[in-house]
């Protein structure tokens, strides 16, 4: 792999066969697809350079994730907007609970932490 690339990469090996690198962003972008899927959240919060771009019509799924992996262990950082009335505590853990299955299960990496950041509450007149 060459070593200018920017993107950074979690390899492992599979049965003495080859190996395998996924990209940060891959990571991230199950993260912010599994945790739009709970109910209560909204949407994800980026910085303004991910609303700039989400607002230019380029689609960027892995707005207001955070990726880190050390070796085969990964952290997460996701900035949420919730829907106004929902249970924050409960939506939480079920959005910590997605993330880390479909992280697990696609990657084979064992995540560590899920660490949620409400950026916002929504109401449906927004």
């Amino acid at each position: 792999m060459d070593k200018e690339n920017k993107v950074n990469h979690s390899g492992y090996e599979i049965e003495d066969v080859g190996q395998v690198q996924i990209a940060d962003e891959v990571i991230a972008v199950i993260a912010g697809l599994a945790a739009t899927e709970v109910d209560g959240v909204q949407q994800m919060s980026g910085n303004i350079t991910n609303e700039i771009v989400s607002k230019l019509g380029m689609k960027n799924l892995s707005k207001g994730v955070k990726v880190s992996i050390d070796g085969e262990q990964v952290d997460v950082d996701l900035n949420l907007i919730l829907q106004y009335g929902v249970s924050i505590p409960k939506t939480s853990k079920e959005v910590q609970e997605k993330v880390k299955g479909a992280i697990e299960t696609m990657t084979g990496l064992t995540v560590n932490e899920v660490n949620i950041r409400i950026a916002g509450i929504q109401t449906e007149s927004e």
